[in-house]
């Protein structure tokens, strides 16, 4: 998972419930990373961008 508003933030799982529960620990820590370095944090106001790729096996 990418996370737009927060460049850098990269992140995936084995499992679309691994890869949404990764992004929630890596944009918690980036965030946390913000404030502790008296940066701003981004705002996105009722937005969620999501897309989800996946592999057909025969």
């Amino acid at each position: 998972m990418i996370v737009p508003s927060l460049p850098g933030c990269v992140t995936y799982g084995k499992t679309v419930e691994e890869a949404i529960e990764m992004a929630r620990d890596a944009i918690t820590g980036y965030i946390e990373s913000l404030v502790e370095d008296g940066e701003a944090v981004p705002i996105e106001d009722d937005l969620i961008e999501c897309r989800v790729t996946v592999e057909a096996h025969a």
